[in-house]
């Protein structure tokens, strides 16, 4: 069994350099067919529905996952897994969304927002889109980073030396090659984050004498780090229902969220893809829980001391692996981050190119110099996102924070196509009274007068005290302005009711969306993209004929009558769809509770 005298060794560089050579060598094969912009930023909408799981798969699973999740279980128990799973409970859903973006047949997240809400907006979502791929960029490089300086040993490279060699990695086929090689590339590592996410068990369970060893040392200080669910985790219920409400509207604001549905050959490939590719993500989530346990027990056997939990996952791989096999998960590492990577590079590439060069300074430019745009910029934008990778400290924390500023902006994307009613004005005082009302709470809870506890309820009853006493300015002054506040529920939960009240508000007292423009945008959902061989300019066939209506669009046509008729025919896809996945579900959760039971 290896020792804590384990390093990074010549077998270990061997496997990590034999790898990145290969899917390089990979990538830039697939690559070699892209010449226009189409195939560089969408593959054409080609992709086969296997190809589509994995990209859902290797896009959606980065390298701070398994880094947040180890460190949290390690920290506070398994049911800390709902800070992962908060997307379980909603997953099913994504099965009844993923047409909404094929079938708007546009090539950004940006593009959509302007056919619903017009130019203004689609420049105010493309400025968050770009943001969002920044910030997410250097939370997966932090994270990765973490990882890999703790498993080897901390002596070869920092966590900002990795963030910054990493990044050389996936730059050089996804330059090359666009989504084609995003996407294929993403399959292919899709295994590597398999093995990465339970190689370390069986190494670790041997350590620590099996699960009836693991238990015996944890149970009697930590009596809950077994359980599936309790509020020792610091995760109660209205904590997962609003990580669940984070991620239903979040999802759908995601600027790459375009790509994982609307580039494959059909729609329910699309559909295929998203969801399971999805569900096999919430299925390694186990073991990355697992992992922290593991590790939790290692070191009160061996009397180590993490001072970072998020280095308990580093830490496995140092102490548990032995030579290989420390190169085998470095390389997994880096397979979890060139997956997300790649496809974020292309994705931000696309939004500047079309949202803004195409835009606003040259909306005449060629097909050539637009494929060019694209590379040059998400080249461009990722550098920045290296920087912000450089700024992060708390890995989890930067995490939520990006789908948290996903969900706030997803108000206006998610109610634009729940209620036709819905116009600008609405979507843009929902967008702003969101962000600033999270923000003023965020801020609101650093503010400190003696030793109260950090809490939304503690830091306002300190400011109407502050107020009576005449102290306000000085207690507002002592509050800390940040990019990113530690994510709390409460404030969420404000942040998103105040947005939707806003939004619904906006859009009833001010002038509604051109009637024709709305209409096209909505019959354009009512039609199947699956129809091959039309002949030029002829209309798409109605969805309903195949059985693919859409059951959320314009949920307040439930109250007509038409909504009713031909219910099953009409919605059978969506329907046999969701009940599946509400099935996967079940076995997930059941799957993960029988394991938690193992020696009792």
């Amino acid at each position: 069994m290896p020792s804590s005298a384990a390093r990074f060794t010549e077998l270990d560089w061997c496997v990590l350099v034999g790898y990145f050579v290969a899917i390089t060598a990979f990538g830039l094969w697939v690559s070699r067919k892209i010449r226009s912009s189409g195939g560089y930023f969408l593959g054409d909408r080609q992709l086969p529905w296997w190809v589509m799981i994995g990209q859902s798969f290797g896009t959606g699973t980065n390298a701070e996952n398994p880094v947040a999740q180890a460190g949290s279980a390690y920290q506070f128990g398994f049911a800390t897994i709902w800070y992962q799973w908060k997307n379980m409970l909603i997953t099913p859903f994504y099965w009844l969304m993923a047409p909404w973006y094929r079938r708007a047949e546009k090539t950004t997240i940006g593009e959509i927002v302007e056919e619903r809400y017009g130019r203004g907006l689609a420049l105010l979502y493309t400025v968050y889109a770009i943001a969002f791929f920044v910030f997410n960029q250097g939370a997966m490089l932090k994270g990765a980073g973490k990882a890999i300086s703790v498993a080897t040993g901390g002596e070869i490279i920092s966590a900002n030396g990795v963030v910054l060699a990493m990044t050389a990695a996936f730059l050089l086929y996804s330059f090359v090659g666009g989504l084609v090689a995003s996407a294929y590339t993403d399959f292919v590592q899709g295994f590597l984050i398999i093995v990465l996410s339970f190689l370390l068990i069986p190494f670790g369970l041997a350590e620590v004498g099996g699960f009836a060893g693991m238990r015996a040392t944890l149970a009697a200080d930590f009596p809950d780090f077994f359980d599936l669910y309790n509020e020792a985790s610091r995760i109660d219920a209205f904590t997962i229902a609003m990580l669940s409400l984070n991620g239903l509207v979040g999802i759908t604001a995601q600027p790459h969220i375009l790509t994982m549905n609307a580039t494959g050959r059909t729609e329910r490939a699309g559909r295929v893809g998203q969801t399971y590719g999805s569900f096999v993500k919430r299925l390694c989530t186990i073991g990355w829980a697992w992992t922290g346990l593991i590790v939790a027990a290692t070191v009160l056997q061996r009397g180590h001391l993490l001072k970072d939990p998020e280095a308990a996952f580093g830490y496995a791989c140092l102490h548990l692996l032995g030579p290989g096999l420390v190169g085998l998960i470095v390389a997994c590492v880096l397979a979890a981050n060139m997956s997300t990577c790649s496809n974020f590079m292309v994705n931000t590439g696309a939004l500047f190119t079309r949202n803004l060069y195409r835009a606003y300074f040259r909306p005449h430019a060629g097909d050539r110099e637009l494929l060019w745009v694209g590379r040059l910029s998400g080249l461009g934008l990722t550098v920045a996102g290296v920087l912000f990778g450089l700024y992060v400290r708390e890995v989890l924390q930067a995490f939520l924070f990006t789908e948290t500023i996903a969900a706030l902006m997803g108000i206006m994307i998610l109610g634009g196509f729940l209620w036709k009613r819905a116009n600008r004005a609405g979507a843009l005082a929902g967008t702003l009274v969101a962000f600033g009302v999270y923000y003023a709470l965020g801020y609101l809870m650093t503010c400190r007068s003696g030793d109260a506890p950090a809490t939304l309820g503690a830091a306002w009853d300190q400011l109407v005290a502050a107020w009576h006493d005449g102290r306000l300015a000085p207690f507002l002054a002592s509050g800390h302005l940040q990019i990113v506040y530690k994510w709390s529920a409460m404030p969420f939960a404000w942040a998103m009711a105040a947005g939707a009240v806003a939004f619904v508000l906006g859009s009833l007292l001010t002038r509604p969306e051109d009637p024709q423009r709305i209409a096209r945008f909505f019959d354009n959902q009512a039609r199947s993209t699956d129809g091959e061989g039309l002949p030029e300019g002829a209309p798409k066939p109605p969805a309903a004929d195949r059985g693919q209506d859409l059951i959320l669009l314009d949920l307040p046509g439930w109250l007509t009558r038409r909504r009713w008729h031909g219910f099953f025919r009409r919605y059978r896809e969506d329907l046999v769809g969701f009940v599946l996945a509400w099935g996967s579900v079940g076995a997930l959760v059941l799957l993960a509770w029988a394991l938690m039971q193992i020696g009792r």
